[in-house]
């Protein structure tokens, strides 16, 4: 038996109930893993509010790490007793035990401890792909202005070590002076508080009228037009998240005001086979073990107390990554 998190209807954190689950013994091309720290995301929000809807009941949760105990034919990357981490779906992190594919479950490097492996390969992986596989038509160049918002979050302090090893100029956007602070500390060239300035004119200042070549964007509905105003000729709009609500429809004719691009990431996109997976996950593994991204843990809660971890996250309280913590 696992304890583990389960929702039997869409709604709020109080939706959220511990229960006992029967765990068995992985199929073929599973593993089963005994979690030692489980991730919280933004996306965890979204599939218990029914924004992303699921069949129920649905355990959530979309990343972990911990020991491996078992696993099921054809899986040989893996073994009984590894360190292990993942990002993976479907969900079902939220638990003790679990079984799940193995295709997305990485073993973990032993410089990397198993909570910064919980609380880095959504993220991680997530900066990966935006950073390396979502640029702009012209391409990025070390100098280049990038737009990253929410970037005192999990995702975007990730992604802003990031850009600043690889030559960017990162234009921070956060909803506190705090966050901009914190934003700025990890790399930021600039950093914008969006309650108290129009985000899309300090970016027109800051590039000298130009724009930038590329804005990522998981907040949605609240800054996609500001998003899309502080793009440069033939700029690319990256949206993937929607914290203050999904973007409303547009007609194309809105992008013909600098010939621009918009596209809708998803991580789960970019890992469809156990190669690709492999792959991001080395230079995610590369960039945190060579100091180059410095993981940050902020939150850390008891599986117990996830009703309020789904509270504080909702209310935009965290910074960096979040984890729960079992006993």
């Amino acid at each position: 038996m696992s304890k583990a998190v389960r929702i039997d209807r869409h709604g709020g954190p109080e939706e959220l109930r511990i229960v006992d689950v029967q765990v068995g013994a992985p199929g073929p091309g599973e593993i089963r893993i005994r979690h030692h720290a489980i991730g919280l995301n933004f996306i965890d929000v979204y599939q218990r509010s029914g924004l992303y809807p699921f069949p129920m009941p649905l355990t959530l949760g979309m990343e972990g790490a911990g020991v491996v105990e078992a696993v099921g034919e054809g899986v040989t990357h893996l073994a009984a007793g590894d360190r292990a981490a993942y990002a993976s779906h479907p969900p079902g992190s939220y638990s003790e035990v679990r079984v799940l594919p193995a295709r997305t479950v990485v073993r973990l490097p032993d410089a990397i401890p198993l909570e910064t492996g919980a609380a880095m390969m959504l993220k991680g992986l997530t900066a990966q792909y935006l950073l390396k596989h979502s640029r702009p038509v012209e391409g990025l160049q070390a100098g280049d202005y990038v737009l990253f918002h929410a970037a005192a979050g999990g995702v975007g302090l990730i992604a802003t070590q990031w850009a600043k090893a690889l030559g960017l100029r990162l234009i921070a956007t956060a909803g506190s002076d705090e966050k901009t602070a914190l934003a700025k500390a990890n790399g930021a060239a600039h950093a914008i508080n969006y309650r108290t300035e129009n985000f899309a004119e300090r970016v027109r200042e800051i590039t000298g009228g130009q724009g930038v070549k590329v804005v990522y964007d998981s907040v949605g509905k609240d800054t996609f037009e500001g998003s899309l105003d502080s793009l440069r000729p033939f700029g690319l709009l990256v949206s993937f998240g929607s914290a203050s609500g999904p973007v409303p429809p547009f007609p194309p004719s809105a992008l013909a005001r600098n010939s621009l691009y918009v596209t809708r990431q998803t991580l789960f996109s970019h890992i469809t086979t156990r190669e690709r997976t492999q792959a991001m996950a080395d230079d995610l593994f590369e960039a945190v073990t060579s100091g180059k991204v410095k993981i940050r843990i902020d939150q850390r809660y008891a599986l117990d107390d996830v009703q309020q971890a789904h509270r504080d996250l909702e209310a935009r309280k965290t910074t960096g990554s979040t984890i729960l913590t079992l006993a």
